[in-house]
C-alpha cells in the first residue's frame, strides 16, 4: 500500500529535480551569453576610443580626404549608439567599411605611413580587431549553446515555462565586410 503512494511521489520528485536541473542550465547559459556580450562590448569600446586618435593623426596628412574621415567618425557614432545585437552588427559593418577606406587611402601618403604615431595606432587597432574576433567567437558559441538548449526537447518545456528566449548571434551583415581591415606595417 505504501509503495502505491511512494512510487507516484518518487516520480513527481524526480520530475521536479529534473526541471530544476534544466532551469539551472538555462540560467547558466544565459549568464554566459551576457558575459560574452560584455567581452565584445568592452573591445568595441576600446576600438571606439582609438578611432578619434587615428582620425586626428590622419587629418594632418590627408586634410582633403574629409569625406572619408567624416564617414569614420559617423560610423564610430553609430557603433556606440547601437542598441541590439543586430543593430551592433550593422553598425560594425559600416565602421569596418569606413576604416577599410581610410587605410586604403593611407597607402597613398608615404609620410603618413612612416609616422610612428600612425603605425602605433594601426598596431593597437589590429590588436583590438583580433580581440573582437575572439570575443565574437566566444559569444556566438555561448549563443549557440543556449539556443540549442531552448529549442531541444525536453528542455524546451522548461525554457518555455520560464520564458527563456533564444539569443541573437553577432554577425556581420555584408559578406564583403567579414574581412578584417588590412593593416600594413612598414
Amino acid at each position: 500500500m505504501i509503495a502505491w503512494i511512494l512510487a507516484p511521489l518518487g516520480v513527481v520528485f524526480a520530475l521536479v529535480v529534473w526541471a530544476i536541473a534544466i532551469y539551472n542550465r538555462l540560467v547558466k547559459r544565459t549568464a554566459m551569453v551576457e558575459e560574452g556580450w560584455s567581452g565584445i562590448d568592452t573591445q568595441l569600446k576600446r576600438r571606439a576610443n582609438l578611432i578619434p586618435n587615428l582620425v586626428e593623426t590622419v587629418k594632418g596628412y590627408m586634410g582633403h580626404e574629409r569625406e572619408t574621415l567624416e564617414s569614420v567618425v559617423k560610423a564610430r557614432g553609430e557603433s556606440l549608439e547601437a542598441g541590439s545585437v543586430g543593430d551592433q552588427g550593422i553598425a560594425e559593418s559600416h565602421l569596418r567599411a569606413a576604416l577599410g577606406k581610410l587605410f586604403a587611402l593611407a597607402e597613398a601618403y608615404p609620410d603618413l605611413k612612416a609616422s610612428a604615431n600612425f603605425t602605433e595606432l594601426q598596431g593597437a587597432l589590429q590588436t583590438v580587431e583580433d580581440e573582437i574576433q575572439l570575443s565574437r567567437r566566444y559569444y556566438n558559441g555561448t549563443v549557440r549553446d543556449l539556443n540549442v538548449l531552448v529549442d531541444s526537447f525536453p528542455s524546451n518545456l522548461v525554457a518555455t515555462s520560464f520564458d527563456f528566449r533564444k539569443a541573437e548571434f553577432f554577425e556581420i551583415e555584408d559578406a564583403a565586410d567579414r574581412a578584417v581591415p588590412e593593416v600594413d606595417f612598414p
